[in-house]
């Protein structure tokens, strides 16, 4: 399904302008340009789990950048940065607080790859944008989220449970608040294949934690975004039978909506089904795309090599609320095919969201 709108051009279009060039005429109208700006709101988001940023800078940097610079998003969302924390104290010892808003450089090799990632950062197009970290200890988990320099968000925090200090474990959250919207940048923990405290007791808390924030937080509308790490729908997954009967060195779980592939067990399904539907939400993607695309309907693909080759999930999304849904211009994948053509080196692909101007009828063509 196809909708018409305006082309989204004039917000981005202010972020990346260049200098005027009888730029001391302009000095007046400087204060209110970026009054305004603080007003506008972003309209094009991308969410990427990048599996490491620092080896998608030293291996496909390039092409990536090339497909941010065409699409101009004004929100990126980055899940599996797996760059550690800095230290919050001068001591070097393992056990000393993490400052998980800071990249680790407390040693020679630290420096040598957060130097790195910042140069690459610092180039175009990413310079034009302003960057909040949450990582884990270790190069494990951890989120970005990069917001274009014209839009001045109202806070930004990285928990669940908005306090301003805090950071989730591994770093899974980045929330942001604009002025008519919040966008919730997460990396939802793995549901694992055991009943143990890290796999299936730690999903369903994490569960009943969102399901919780998104009853708590309905007074703007809201845009989550990520690897969610669930395949809601058959017509999420490639092979609905294989995902659905896959074992791990064939244990069985005690509790059969427990069985499969993490992601894809009835229990998660069910309990992703719950959030959506307590919390007034709508899956942007499949609001649009109705039926099942072999070719560009996942945003995960299994190794090439091997039993998981051309077993594909949609488990990355933008979940926004029904009270924004008609405002849904597009959302597209950008990877297809089984050798992960569009994933940029990662095993997931770049997923995009555009929203229509606000509530403005003429602003829109007819349908």
């Amino acid at each position: 399904m196809k909708r018409f709108f305006k082309v989204i051009e004039k917000d981005s279009e202010k972020c990346s302008k260049k200098p005027k060039e009888n730029e001391n005429e302009e000095e007046k109208k400087q204060d209110e340009n970026e009054e305004e700006a603080t007003k506008k709101e972003p309209l094009k988001f991308m969410t990427w789990n990048a599996n490491s940023l620092l080896l998608r800078v030293k291996n496909n940097w390039s092409e990536f950048s090339n497909f941010i610079t065409t699409f101009d998003p004004d929100v990126i969302a980055i899940q599996e940065v797996r760059m550690p924390a800095a230290s919050s104290s001068s001591s070097n010892s393992k056990s000393a607080p993490k400052n998980q808003a800071e990249v680790k450089d407390d040693t020679n090799a630290a420096r040598e790859e957060k130097r790195i990632l910042m140069r690459a950062l610092s180039n175009p197009p990413f310079g034009n944008y302003h960057v909040w970290w949450s990582l884990a200890e270790s190069k494990y988990a951890g989120t970005a989220l990069f917001v274009k320099k014209c839009f001045k968000p109202k806070s930004v925090v990285f928990n669940l449970d908005k306090i301003a200090s805090k950071h989730e474990p591994d770093g899974r959250v980045i929330l942001v608040e604009f002025e008519t919207l919040r966008l919730l940048n997460t990396y939802v923990p793995n549901n694992g294949w055991k009943e143990e405290p890290n796999s299936f007791q730690r999903r369903r808390k994490w569960d009943k934690r969102i399901l919780e924030f998104v009853n708590q937080n309905s007074d703007k509308p809201l845009i989550w975004c990520g690897d969610l790490n669930v395949s809601h729908e058959e017509i999420d997954v490639s092979q609905p039978e294989f995902f659905s009967t896959a074992k791990l060195n064939g244990y069985v779980p005690p509790n059969k909506e427990d069985y499969g592939q993490p992601g894809f067990t009835l229990a998660e399904r069910a309990r992703f089904g719950t959030i959506l539907r307590e919390g007034k939400l709508v899956d942007a993607y499949r609001f649009l795309h109705k039926d099942k695309d072999m070719e560009q309907g996942f945003s995960w693909s299994g190794n090439p090599i091997g039993r998981y080759r051309g077993k594909r999930m949609r488990i990355d999304y933008f979940i926004v609320s029904e009270k924004i849904k008609e405002k849904i211009a597009a959302c597209e994948m950008h990877g297809k095919g089984i050798e992960l053509q569009g994933f940029y080196g990662s095993d997931h692909c770049p997923v995009t969201l555009e929203l229509s101007p606000s509530s403005n009828p003429q602003n829109e063509d007819p349908i």
